[in-house]
């Protein structure tokens, strides 16, 4: 079907009118390079996208997208009169993310520059806007000495410079190297190389090693500062108070639910530590040049069960892929610590994996504006569902 697009622009406060539709040759929403190139190309100036305002699509792909642009440099030309009523543009809203308001972007890109020129590294050209969403504003500046990314977080993500620090202390090469921190945001070194969404059998041994050896280092260690507790007794309190708000689930599907929290304990008695935990460790979040790969995107880590970074890998690796994860996965756990079931706590963290996802999803909702709630509506009760289908 593919994604088109229009964007209402503004300069500050002042509305300067309508662009599109046009279409992009990307589907996913918040994927708004594409899109940027495509407004400077008509109309003669940076621009950068703020946020999404409507959309006629779903599962944030594809459809009709009207995005909130906001120009750096008063256009020349390119412009329309809005066929939308543009007063969306100036209503507040409490939950809107910094990045996605004029003065909070411009001032995280200022930030940015003067933190890379006191470190003298400074910034050489434009900015390239790559991601924007409710859960970051991802960019890319370039340097003389290499391109720097700077990553903005919502104020539900984990710090990811302190996730990334505790991991750094005992692999520094499993993560990317932090040149810079703030409050919800972080200068991140240049990583070359491709996601590893279809690594070899190889690469998947070595992460799944890597990561394994690192956790359980750190579970010896204690919680980190700052690292949010997701043990057994948050995560089961944090379920049993969700399930009754989602009202998408039948009372049947419920009290099926409400059962699968029961296995929690059961999951404890595999004997696996609770340490630091990546929240995402899908090979899309993992990135590799010919060499081992290096984990990104650590804002959903956490302190628990590592069973959660075992079964996300295995679901989300192509399928014949599978197998060599969770098998390295269980060898990694059996050698750090003998004694251990990671087997059974594969099998039973599947339906449990889902139900945590459920929560952080709800968290997702819960922490953003309306318009962008529709990246994430249904996502708790999905996430239910998909636990009971394996539960």
């Amino acid at each position: 079907m593919g994604r088109t697009v229009s964007a209402l622009v503004t300069m500050g406060e002042e509305f300067l009118g309508g662009v599109g539709p046009f279409a992009v040759s990307t589907p996913w929403w918040a994927d708004v390079g594409p899109v940027v190139a495509r407004l400077r190309a008509a109309l003669g100036v940076p621009v950068l996208v703020l946020r999404l305002l409507y959309v006629e699509g779903e599962d944030a792909r594809d459809g009709h997208v009207t995005y909130h642009v906001e120009a750096l440099e008063r256009p020349v030309s390119g412009l329309a009169s809005a066929p939308r009523d543009h007063t969306v543009l100036t209503a507040d809203e409490e939950l809107r993310s910094p990045w996605a308001r004029s003065d909070g972007l411009r001032e995280l890109l200022r930030w940015a520059s003067d933190t890379l020129a006191a470190a003298g590294r400074p910034v050489t050209g434009p900015v390239e806007q790559h991601r924007t969403w409710n859960l970051a504003g991802l960019f890319r500046l370039p340097t003389g000495r290499g391109p720097v990314w700077l990553k903005a977080t919502p104020s539900f993500a984990t710090d990811e410079a302190g996730a990334i620090a505790a991991f750094a202390r005992v692999d520094p090469g499993l993560v990317p190297g932090v040149l810079a921190a703030g409050e919800r945001r972080i200068l991140l070194e240049h990583l070359p190389g491709e996601d590893c969404r279809d690594a070899s059998a190889e690469a998947v041994t070595s992460v799944m090693n890597r990561l394994v050896a690192a956790q359980a280092t750190l579970a010896a260690r204690g919680r980190p500062p700052g690292l949010p507790d997701r043990r057994t007794p948050v995560i089961t309190e944090r379920v049993r108070g969700l399930l009754p708000r989602i009202d998408e689930l039948s009372a049947a599907e419920t009290a099926a639910a409400h059962e699968l929290v029961e296995l929690w304990p059961a999951l404890d008695d595999c004997g696996l530590p609770d340490t630091a935990v990546h929240g995402d460790f899908h090979p899309g979040n993992w990135r590799a040049d010919g060499g081992p790969p290096v984990v990104l995107d650590f804002a959903d880590a956490h302190w628990g069960n590592p069973v959660l970074d075992g079964r996300r890998a295995c679901e989300y690796l192509p399928e014949d892929r599978r197998p060599v994860a969770a098998q390295a996965w269980i060898d990694a756990w059996k050698t750090h610590l003998p004694g251990c079931d990671p087997a059974r706590a594969l099998a039973l963290g599947e339906p449990l994996g889902h139900l945590s996802y459920a929560v952080r999803y709800q968290e997702f909702l819960d922490g953003i504006e309306p318009s962008e709630r529709v990246y994430h509506l249904g996502d708790p009760a999905s996430a239910v569902r998909a636990a009971l289908r394996c539960g």
